[in-house]
């Protein structure tokens, strides 16, 4: 089957983007307005593009009615924000940050969680997370019906336990990360295995073998 993305409706493209384009890590992303409300909510348009400087983004979508999402605007007004990897203890949280409420309601007291201060933003970070990452907006690019954020991570925030005991790599005992799939599907990280890549000699011989088939 093809699809022209140029012809086709937008609920058909993202239909098919994210039945395919997967698994993809959330974000849960907490801002404070320019009136102090903290706000937080999960994106699963994101990831991470590069290290020097450190990159991240974002792609969020105003609400059904047009008009800007709480996370969006916060970012417009401040200029920061703080991006958690959800992880499996912090997955039913993600979930009720994700309801839709009223500006004015906290929703990571509605979810249980606890907020600590930042060191470089004025955003909070959550308490006991397994990373946060502090950011401040490098630009907004904007589309009639989506905003691509770019941030630049200035701090990170991992829990001890997360890290290995020379704090280089990831413990995968520990840091379970979930992705979306499509639809309510998810995906946990606990089945993790290795692969390492093949010297060029071995490719060369699988190469010459194919051709001698």
């Amino acid at each position: 089957m093809d699809f022209d993305f140029t012809t086709l409706p937008p609920e058909d493209r993202y239909r098919l983007l994210t039945n395919f384009v997967g698994p993809r890590p959330i974000a849960l992303v907490t801002t404070r307005s320019a009136d102090g409300v903290i706000n937080a909510a999960p994106m699963s348009f994101f990831n991470v593009f590069g290290h020097d400087p450190a990159i991240l983004a974002l792609g969020i979508q105003p609400r059904l009615d047009g008009s800007p999402k709480d996370t969006v605007a916060n970012m417009r007004a401040t200029g920061e924000f703080v991006v958690h990897v959800v992880d499996a203890p912090m997955a039913e949280a993600m979930l009720v940050c994700a309801l839709g409420v009223d500006p004015e309601v906290d929703e990571l007291d509605l979810a249980g969680l606890k907020a600590a201060p930042c060191v470089q933003v004025s955003a909070p970070r959550i308490d006991g997370a397994a990373c946060a990452m502090e950011c401040r907006v490098e630009r907004i690019i904007d589309w009639p019906r989506r905003a691509l954020i770019l941030g630049e991570v200035v701090q990170m925030h991992v829990r001890d336990d997360c890290l290995d005991d020379q704090g280089r790599y990831v413990n995968p005992d520990v840091y379970q990360p979930i992705a979306r799939l499509h639809a309510d599907n998810y995906i946990t990280s606990d089945r993790q295995f290795v692969m390492s890549a093949p010297d060029m000699a071995h490719a060369l011989a699988a190469r010459a073998a194919r051709t001698e088939e």
